[in-house]
């Protein structure tokens, strides 16, 4: 997994809970990296999993909820990191849709040995779209706060429903409807 977003999640868990809690957390998670991490690094998947479940015990809130608040803050600081591939679509829908097409092609390029979750477009009009979410990581939860945050970045609100296609959520469809 990419050092951004490691780095991302525990300025998250800084800006949330304070810095004593990425300490702790930092701390008691068995890190082979030992925590220290680089947004260009790549890291085990298996230490954001130890973050997450520690934080989500040591602050009783569930990992999905986590992993949604999370989804939030990750793409505020992409588009911190990479304002030109966002600046270059004028609606949400445009740039979900254009998220295998375009926005995955770039992080290829930055970050060749990246491993993205797949988007698959079922339907798509002006106002809505509707997505199948595949990755073996089923970091779901994410994706839709991802998502939502992406609408508020364009100043616009949408009802965004999923479907667990997969109990594990490594498959997730998406129903995604512009409101107004």
């Amino acid at each position: 997994m990419k050092g951004i977003v490691f780095t991302e999640f525990l300025e998250m868990v800084e800006s949330i809970y304070g810095l004593e809690t990425v300490d702790s957390l930092l701390e008691n998670c068995d890190l082979p990296s030992g925590g220290a991490y680089t947004s260009v690094g790549t890291y085990d998947f298996n230490e954001m999993v130890s973050l997450i479940s520690e934080l989500s015990q040591k602050k009783d809130v569930p990992q999905e909820d986590l992993l949604y608040s999370f989804g939030h803050h990750l793409f505020v600081g992409l588009v911190s990191a990479h304002p030109d591939v966002v600046s270059s679509y004028r609606t949400p829908i445009g740039l979900l849709n254009s998220i295998e097409d375009h926005i995955h092609i770039h992080v290829k390029k930055l970050y060749p040995d990246a491993e993205l979750p797949q988007f698959k477009i079922l339907s798509k009009t002006d106002t809505a779209l509707e997505l199948i979410y595949s990755s073996s990581r089923g970091l779901y939860a994410l994706a839709h706060g991802l998502i939502v945050k992406t609408f508020e970045h364009f100043e616009r609100s949408a009802t965004i429903d999923y479907k667990l296609l997969n109990e594990d959520g490594t498959e997730v469809k998406f129903t995604i409807s512009q409101n107004g």
